[in-house]
């Protein structure tokens, strides 16, 4: 297959981005052992290094907050696991799939079925400027923006800055906003169980470490972990999808392979650190075809390098993405506030 990623997405490149749906679809089948083996060398490190962090206590805070970094790493790669069992691609069965997720979902304080149901509709809608508001990054238009009042703009903003978008927000996110079923509250018993049934057994699991290991060493280890790894998370979600030259278009012109491909991201980190976050930053394949599991995705760059030049994003450059803040229609691309101000100036 000739391919040629064009510099935006358009008529042209939706019958590309068609055209890659059944050359994808053919890396979605899971092994087995491999699904088995990817969550011992992932929760055997965490382990080791959460008991670490415990016994670095003792000696240093210090040293324990180190140990913490690579641990956060490893919650990241659960989530990740998790993450691949609500797209029903870590495993055959889904039943397999969903109580693996249920499990790992206790770990990263997030309620699995809640979470499925929201990140479906984050796939379904990626890119559509109609649909916005569940499972993404709010996002508004130039002309949104300028619309709003003052006081608007300044919410906006707080929202957008670094500080609350990965620090303060992912701490909220999963520390508090995953104890209900936000966004399903009205949808169905099965939310409100996911929700609270996580509570229970993460109540359950904290209640019986702090009993052997008292309140205050259980916080110092655990709630540094948790904070990194959330925030790493966010950062992760954000730059697959909030990059200078994304996708978002209009209802009637909006296409889904042409967003999955153009509106998501190739990040591309280097060896270990892809590893670590499991090959997610592979983000465009695994948005043409979510069943395709994680340890896959390299096959399919490998096999098909022309899709690794697709929206390729280097770590230095995802640094500038942070700025990027508004949706400019005229231009089709992410733009900084400040260019929206001088918008409004001329």
């Amino acid at each position: 297959m000739n391919f040629m990623p064009p510099t935006t997405p358009g008529a042209t490149s939706a019958v590309c981005a068609r055209d890659w749906l059944p050359v994808v679809a053919r890396y979605r089948e899971p092994d087995q052992v491999r699904s088995v083996i990817e969550i011992i060398v992932t929760a055997a490190p965490f382990l080791v290094l959460w008991l670490g962090a415990w016994w670095a206590l003792s000696v240093n805070v210090w040293i324990s907050l180190a140990i913490a970094v690579p641990a956060a790493a490893f919650l990241v790669r659960f989530f990740m696991i998790q993450h691949d069992c609500g797209h029903g691609a870590f495993f055959r069965c889904r039943g397999v799939n969903d109580w693996v997720g249920r499990i790992i979902g206790v770990v990263t304080l997030t309620p699995y079925a809640v979470w499925r149901q929201s990140h479906a509709v984050h796939h379904a809608t990626s890119g559509n400027l109609g649909k916005r508001g569940t499972g993404d990054i709010d996002t508004l238009t130039v002309r949104e923006y300028l619309a709003l009042p003052g006081w608007r703009r300044l919410a906006y903003r707080a929202y957008r800055h670094p500080v609350v978008m990965f620090g303060i927000g992912p701490a909220y996110h999963f520390l508090l906003r995953n104890r209900l079923p936000i966004g399903l509250m009205g949808a169905g018993w099965r939310y409100w169980a996911s929700a609270m049934g996580t509570n229970v057994a993460i109540a359950l699991a904290a209640g019986v470490l702090i009993y052997l290991m008292g309140a205050a060493p259980f916080l110092l280890v655990h709630l540094p972990i948790v904070l990194m790894a959330s925030s790493i998370g966010v950062w992760l979600f954000y730059v697959q999808h909030q990059f200078e030259d994304t996708f978002w278009a209009e209802p009637e012109a909006w296409d889904l392979p042409d967003a999955a491909l153009y509106g998501s991201s190739h990040y591309d980190l280097p060896g270990v650190l892809g590893w670590l976050t499991a090959n997610i930053g592979v983000h465009h394949v695994h948005h043409l075809c979510s069943r395709i599991p994680y340890y896959r995705l390299p096959q399919v760059l490998r096999d098909h390098p022309e899709l690794g030049l697709v929206r390729r994003l280097t770590f230095r450059q995802s640094l500038r993405c942070v700025k990027l803040r508004l949706w400019d229609e005229s231009q089709r691309k992410l733009v900084p506030i400040a260019v929206a101000r001088q918008m409004q100036a001329t």
